[in-house]
């Protein structure tokens, strides 16, 4: 079995202006919490290094710790989808850490 690996390259920091407020990893699902200090938002990152998959949900302050702690319960409630069709829109884990060829 492989074993799944979060690099720091799978945040968005470096890239585009994001701060981490708050991460946590457990078996190869990363989650993250950021904010933009230019536009003064707050998103919830999550990265599967399993599926090689990956969502943002954009959260108002005060659902930040909401948002961080259960991000699928979050997501699902505000109707937003998951895996494949979300791949359409959204970078795939790979493409965030910058492994895209």
């Amino acid at each position: 079995m492989r074993s799944a690996t979060i690099t720091a390259a799978a945040v968005p920091t470096a890239i585009d202006g994001w701060t981490e407020l708050a991460s946590r990893e457990n078996d190869g699902l990363a989650v993250f919490l950021l904010w933009s200090r230019t536009t003064d938002r707050i998103k919830v990152m999550v990265v599967d290094a399993k599926r090689d998959d990956a969502f943002d949900l954009d959260v108002a302050g005060a659902e930040a710790s909401e948002a961080f702690n259960h991000p699928f319960a979050y997501a699902a409630g505000r109707s937003s989808c998951f895996g494949d069709a979300l791949r359409v829109h959204r970078p795939a884990a790979a493409e965030l850490r910058g492994e895209v060829t």
